[in-house]
């Protein structure tokens, strides 16, 4: 099946709110729907939410790996992070837990204590069942292995939410949330809203352009990432075939003439043992 692709125009025409760029516009842009949004996940009443901030850039020390959260927010005594997610990676586990510990981190560099760290919750929304359980939410805190009744009261909670299988969220609003996130109608005063506004954004010249800018910078780091991988594939190709040519007593010289490899990484391969894995 050929995979129908989009112009940035096109695309902006057709997002739904389930568009990522929209997501997190909509519900930075707008902090009552990003705290009913919480409530509704979280089954909890928020007084009130500090500014939402999109694309929330954490950089740790000049030589970390920096991350950007979709969406961060605050209570008194609450953090969030709201990820939305159309594919699944194969690493949302550990990425959650990464972010997690730059929040906890973020918080102590503030001047916290352990003791004072807040209550934390990174939440995905996942359009595919990344455990394959059909679970419509999967959420995780920490407890022990031998009695699960003991909790380790670290105040941390990662919930991925399985939003093809909304059908079985027992919450009304919560499910016609996510059947809306899904493709469907609109049909609570909620998602009615969420579609008015994600209406209205279409008409946001501004937005407009940021999506466009957007769109041309995921695609040139998907162009990039398909050049590297090209890259990484000669070089594993050729470090193959060197292996190989060394089995068979052929000259290094000959080898490095060959395959393009610089002579010193063909002598390296030579002083390997036979059984090492090319890399």
């Amino acid at each position: 099946m050929i995979k129908q692709t989009f112009s940035p125009e096109e695309s902006w025409q057709k997002a739904t709110l389930a568009n990522r760029f929209l997501f997190y516009k909509i519900f930075t842009h707008y902090p009552d729907m990003c705290k009913k949004l919480l409530e509704l996940l979280l089954h909890i009443e928020i007084d009130k939410i500090e500014p939402p901030e999109g694309e929330k850039s954490f950089e740790i020390d000049f030589d970390s790996k920096g991350i950007r959260l979709d969406i961060y927010t605050k209570t008194d005594g609450q953090v969030f992070d709201v990820e939305l997610q159309a594919v699944d990676t194969k690493e949302l586990p550990q990425r959650a837990r990464y972010y997690q510990s730059l929040m906890d981190i973020d918080n102590l560099q503030r001047g916290h204590t352990y003791s004072e760290l807040p209550d934390s919750y990174v939440l995905f929304i996942c359009m595919e069942d990344i455990f394959g359980e059909g679970l419509p939410v999967y959420a995780f805190e920490n407890t022990c292995a031998e009695d699960n009744s003991i909790k380790l009261g670290d105040g941390t909670q990662k919930i991925f939410f399985n939003v093809k299988s909304y059908a079985k969220i027992q919450n009304e609003e919560e499910r016609k949330f996510f059947e809306f996130l899904y493709g469907g109608k609109a049909q609570t005063d909620f998602t009615k809203n969420l579609d008015r506004l994600v209406t209205q954004a279409k008409h946001n010249a501004q937005w407009r352009h940021q999506y466009m800018t957007w769109e041309q910078e995921g695609h040139l780091k998907y162009l990039q990432g398909v050049d590297d991988g090209r890259k990484e594939g000669a070089q594993q190709h050729a470090l193959e075939t060197a292996e190989k040519m060394l089995k068979e007593n052929i000259s290094p010289e000959i080898i490095a003439r060959c395959t393009g490899l610089p002579l010193n990484r063909i002598l390296e391969l030579q002083k390997q043992p036979a059984e090492t894995v090319s890399g």
